[in-house]
């Protein structure tokens, strides 16, 4: 790996195993199965595969809304995909999700399971499924899914560029972090002006659009993601910032956000979710007893 600025490429590109960086050690050139590992299956109709990073918050926010709002077959298990450990490459992941990324999805309330992988799908798949959070058709329906996908095509620049760069590269250079700072506040300026507008992403309604967007761009105005709310003048955005603070208040949000959590604050991480008394039983901080603060007198 080069430390200079003036890289040079080579003609052909080769991998280099010791390439640093934070994921270093689960990245790779190639796809596929690494070891045979079998995934475990609770006894609810959803079987959900993944971890607590803001793509695999999406779907158990949706998964919490969807209970809040007396769907009773939205029903889950949740299981921990550790990918700093490479779960995401062992034989059951990669038959659920052959792109090896969570979160992956298995329905298996009908009469043959049915895999669903990207965070985006899963969302649109149980919005359609449940008949929630996705207007039906028309103009309502198009805007829903155009704010949808504008976060998949967008987040890509906010985390593989400039989280990547800014907070996880193994050397800081200028060029990236400046490039990817600049396109992430053209992002947050693009939906500051959706929101003076708008009391939600896609209109008056709150929408699978504000769950796939607020993992992302909601806790980064609010200082939660990367460490770069001072770096990037979040508070510049207000509107956005108006919007992250109504739907963080939202209890489903609140779960949704806990479930396979295994960073922060004990009372804030539930690594697996198997009923919804689990939240009140088995958060971290319920599970680990307290270390004693050292006495003055010692």
């Amino acid at each position: 790996m080069s430390d200079k600025n003036d890289y040079t490429p080579p003609k052909v590109w080769t991998w280099d195993q010791e390439n640093g960086g934070k994921f270093a050690s689960i990245n790779r050139p190639i796809a596929g199965v690494t070891h045979d590992r079998a995934l475990p299956v609770g006894r609810h109709p959803l079987q959900l595969y993944s971890l607590g990073t803001p793509n695999g918050v999406k779907v158990t926010i949706m998964l919490e809304e969807l209970l809040a709002s007396g769907c009773s077959g939205a029903e889950y298990d949740a299981w921990l995909i550790r990918i700093s450990e490479g779960d995401q490459f062992g034989s059951g992941f990669v038959a659920v999700n052959p792109n090896s990324k969570i979160p992956a999805l298995m329905d298996r309330s009908g009469p043959a399971p049915v895999r669903v992988f990207e965070s985006g799908a899963i969302l649109q798949y149980l919005a359609e499924k449940f008949g929630m959070f996705l207007p039906a058709g028309g103009a309502a329906r198009a805007e829903c899914l155009s704010w949808l996908f504008w976060q998949m095509g967008s987040a890509p620049f906010l985390g593989g560029g400039f989280g990547h760069f800014y907070a996880y590269a193994p050397a800081k250079f200028e060029y990236p972090i400046n490039r990817y700072a600049m396109e992430v506040k053209r992002q947050l300026d693009v939906l500051d002006r959706q929101l003076a507008e708008h009391r939600f992403l896609a209109g008056s309604q709150y929408t699978i659009a504000d769950m796939a967007v607020w993992p992302w761009y909601g806790t980064l105005v609010k200082g939660l993601l990367y460490e770069a709310g001072e770096f990037l003048s979040v508070h510049e955005y207000k509107h956005v910032l108006r919007w992250a603070d109504e739907v963080a208040a939202r209890p489903a949000v609140q779960r949704g956000r806990k479930v396979n959590r295994v960073f922060g604050e004990p009372s804030s991480q539930l690594h697996e979710r198997h009923e919804a008394s689990d939240f009140d039983a088995k958060t971290q901080d319920k599970l680990t007893p307290p270390v004693q603060a050292p006495s003055d007198k010692a």
